[in-house]
């Protein structure tokens, strides 16, 4: 049986006079609105007269009721705007069931309700709505969190019982949408983030697609896969890491330029930068090369801060960081060297071993030459990298798919974009000699025998495609989530996801599994 609170009870028995009264709190009828609060308030001018036919819809924020008249606040979509409500007016017959008993007596903050009326400024000067018709849209059924805010002689706010608990928020996206409204700012960010890489992009000439996320094998990533099964095939399938090697087989088929915003799914550690469940986009240009691919990032990303800010300059934390192009560029060796004084090139894996040890830096023994750099780097470099920098020249082994470096022995033609200590895209030339790309994949699956988790399978269709020709390509992957964070100055990356990954809420229940006999 559920436990109802005091406030929960009340609540439906208010419910129960509501039907008594043949009101039907939940209608199905249609209500039409035809203006929001924000346009309401930049728009009204009492010397215009405008606005003098409104419908508005909304939850009731706060209700003062004094007498035969009353104010409340309404929240729509796109803030709140102050309603006067006379009890004459929307009881214009002998029955004031409407503003005595409905209004005064059964409905709460929360409830849903449409007005209609038109619009005025008050003696303080406070654009309102003067209510001449009142409906209930939706009974709220638990209490909103009630958060109040207090101005002391100076006008300095403070603000109490606000809904901060992470845990609550993340569990109950929905009560910290209505009650916290710079979230549902962060989330509007994002949304035009999105937008403006999308419209730079087709403006660009190419193709949004599509590819599966159910795959037979995983890959175009280092990472763990989650692992499901498909019953009238009776064939294991994976979750997608990453799209890339469908998004090539495109480019095999004759198109130039093709991107995916994609979910993908790796089966890793979670953290305030990881997700199980992230957002990346995906973009594959024919005839091109990673170094321009470099300055489309750039550009893009300028782009983006401009199109959510109106400026170049984003405050992250106690950083501010500037996008405007160009950024600063170093080779991975370049970087390591700089941080740390270790140069890496030639080493041996007993070398960076040693190196690793001297510099504190954790390893275990399945990892290769490529795992204890990027260990290094992740370690003494990448947390320094706070304005955007692109990192370059990866080593061979690091990178599968990635195009052997046109003029030095060893590396591939890669970058990293790293902002505020973290990668925000990778990048390749891209690898387009199946018969180089089979020896990677046969030195993966040697790693993989070895004990690494993330080691790539052996795609043979990939191979095939890759035989049948791919022109030399740029490819990118660009991660949503991070950049969002970025962006909207979030410090995890369960603030910029609506419904982030958690462990299940355990309560108390007659379902509840029960714990097994003691033998």
């Amino acid at each position: 049986m559920q436990h109802l609170s005091e406030q929960e009870q009340l609540r439906r028995h208010k419910l129960e006079e509501l039907h008594k009264l043949g009101i039907e709190p939940y209608p199905s009828e249609l209500f039409d609105v035809n203006f929001y609060a924000q346009e309401i308030h930049d728009n009204y001018h009492p010397e215009l007269n405008n606005f003098q036919d409104v419908s508005l819809a909304g939850r009731l924020m706060s209700v003062r009721v004094m007498g035969k008249a009353s104010f409340a606040e309404l929240m729509d979509t796109t803030g709140r705007i102050q309603l006067y409500i006379n009890r004459d007016e929307i009881c214009p017959g002998e029955n004031k069931d409407l503003y005595n008993v409905v209004f005064k007596k059964l409905l709460d903050l929360g409830d849903f309700v449409g007005v209609k009326g038109h619009v005025f400024k008050t003696q303080v000067g406070e654009t309102s709505i003067h209510v001449t018709g009142l409906t209930l849209l939706s009974k709220s059924l638990r209490p909103l969190p009630v958060v109040k805010e207090a101005v002391d002689e100076q006008g300095n706010k403070t603000t109490y019982d606000a809904f901060t608990d992470a845990e609550q928020r993340y569990r109950q996206r929905y009560v910290d949408l209505v009650v916290n409204p710079k979230v549902r700012e962060t989330f509007v960010k994002r949304t035009q983030l999105v937008q403006a890489m999308r419209n730079y992009l087709n403006d660009k000439g190419y193709l949004e697609v599509e590819t599966p996320i159910l795959q037979p094998l995983y890959g175009g990533a280092a990472a763990r896969p989650f692992k499901t099964h498909h019953n009238t095939l009776d064939m294991t399938l994976y979750l997608r890491i990453a799209n890339e090697l469908y998004l090539k087989r495109l480019i095999v088929g004759g198109f130039d330029g093709v991107y995916e915003f994609s979910k993908d799914f790796r089966n890793e550690g979670m953290s305030r930068f990881h997700n199980p469940e992230f957002t990346q986009m995906e973009l594959y240009v024919a005839y091109k090369d990673y170094y321009w691919m470099m300055d489309l990032v750039e550009e893009m990303v300028e782009r983006v801060a401009m199109a959510l800010h109106g400026k170049t300059e984003v405050q992250v934390g106690d950083n501010l960081i500037n996008f405007q192009r160009p950024w600063q560029r170093y080779t991975m060796a370049e970087s390591i060297k700089h941080f740390t004084g270790f140069d890496i090139d030639s080493k041996s894996e007993e070398e960076l071993r040693a190196a690793a040890k001297e510099l504190k830096v954790g390893l275990d023994p399945s990892m290769g030459k490529a795992k204890i750099i990027d260990e290094i780097f992740g370690e003494h470099v990448e947390p320094k990298l706070i304005q955007p920098t692109f990192i370059t020249d990866y080593p061979v082994e690091m990178s599968p798919l990635a195009k052997k470096h046109r003029s030095k022995a060893g590396l591939v033609e890669r970058f990293e974009a790293i902002c505020n200590g973290k990668e925000i895209c990778n990048a390749f030339s891209e690898l387009n000699d199946p018969i180089d790309q089979r020896a990677r994949f046969e030195e993966q699956l040697e790693l993989g025998k070895r004990g690494d988790t993330e080691a790539m399978v052996l795609d043979e269709d990939f191979l095939r495609a890759l035989e049948y020709g791919m022109p030399p390509t740029a490819g990118l992957g660009i991660g949503i989530d991070r950049l969002s964070m970025i962006m909207t100055n979030s410090n995890s990356i369960q603030d910029v996801l609506f419904f982030p990954q958690m462990k299940p809420e355990f309560t108390k229940s007659e379902n509840a599994p029960k714990p097994e006999a003691q033998a």
